[in-house]
Formats: C-alpha cells, sequence, structure tokens
C-alpha cells in the first residue's frame, strides 16, 4: 500500500473503536506515550466534543490504519485557538505513509476550526514521529527533560509546534 490510497475524513464515534486499537499498541509499544493504561472506545468518546477535530486514515481495504486528534490545550481564553495534538498508526500501516496523511488532514481541519497552533511533545527517542513532524512543517521547540516516568524510568521529550495558516492580524 502506499499513500496514494490512503484517504482520510473526519473521524465519527463509530471510529471509537478502531482509534482505540491504534492508541492501545501505542501504550504497549512504550515509545508514543506515558500511558500504560489501554483504553476503551467508550473513553476515546470524549474526544468528539465537536471543537476539536479528529480525523481517520482510511486503507484501501476500508480499515482504519491511523487517526490524529487535537485536544484542549489550556482553559485560559487567550490559549484558545491553541491545541495539543496526537498521531497514531496501526502497526501494520506503519512506514506506509498514513501518519504523513493523517497530519496533512489534521493541519487542514485544524486551520478550518480557527486554530492557529498546534502543539505536542514526542519522546526524544520516537525518531520516526520526530521526522514525520518535521516533514509537516513543525519545528522542534526544545527538550523538556524528566518529563515524565513511565514504567519507573525519567523519559524526556521534544516539544515541537506549528503556525497555522490563519490570519492572525
Amino acid at each position: 500500500m502506499t499513500a496514494h490510497h490512503l484517504t482520510t475524513r473526519p473521524a465519527t464515534l463509530a471510529d471509537a473503536s478502531a482509534m482505540a486499537d491504534i492508541y492501545n499498541e501505542g501504550i504497549a509499544d512504550r515509545v508514543a506515550t506515558f500511558e500504560t493504561t489501554p483504553r476503551t472506545a467508550e473513553q476515546l468518546s470524549g474526544w468528539f466534543d465537536g471543537r476539536h477535530p479528529v480525523v481517520v486514515v482510511i486503507d484501501d481495504a476500508g480499515q482504519v490504519a491511523g487517526y490524529a486528534a487535537t485536544f484542549s490545550y489550556a482553559d485560559r481564553c487567550c490559549y484558545a485557538g491553541i491545541a495539543e495534538f496526537s498521531v497514531y498508526v496501526r502497526r501494520s500501516s506503519r512506514g506506509q505513509g498514513a501518519g504523513a496523511v493523517a497530519m496533512k488532514a489534521l493541519i487542514e481541519a485544524a486551520t478550518g476550526a480557527g486554530f492557529w497552533k498546534l502543539l505536542s511533545r514526542v519522546f526524544v527517542e520516537n525518531k520516526a514521529s520526530l521526522a514525520l513532524l518535521r516533514s509537516a512543517g513543525f519545528r522542534e521547540v526544545g527538550v523538556h527533560e524528566k518529563h515524565g516516568k513511565l514504567d519507573g524510568v525519567w523519559r524526556d521529550v521534544v516539544a515541537v509546534e506549528r503556525i497555522l495558516e490563519v490570519n492572525l492580524d
């Protein structure tokens, strides 16, 4: 499968089960999140708040190959146009362009929703995600040292951000 066989669309609650499966692979892999407890579709349903875009990538077999989601960054009104994001790809679909397709769709959706900046944190060891985000126009702001413990071990993360193409006047 190549990237041109992948399509995107806004995610719906019907996608939550596949998204939870993909997220749980990321949790098990221990390279993408500090979370250690598997998630259910019901737990992911809160992501569909009508404000923060969530997109899924559909492969040529019609299956969810990955997703990208935005989340509230902070409660203060001055940060209303900033969203945190995450992107996850099913193990069997990694390295085939699904992450890039997901990020392109998420950037477009977040811009359309009025966000002016996307940001996230990526484990310093997660070279694939860092390369993906660089290719999607994100800049590495710096490293947060000892940002959290995963399985009892302190982990550092790279802070990344991208200003979106909106009118900032």
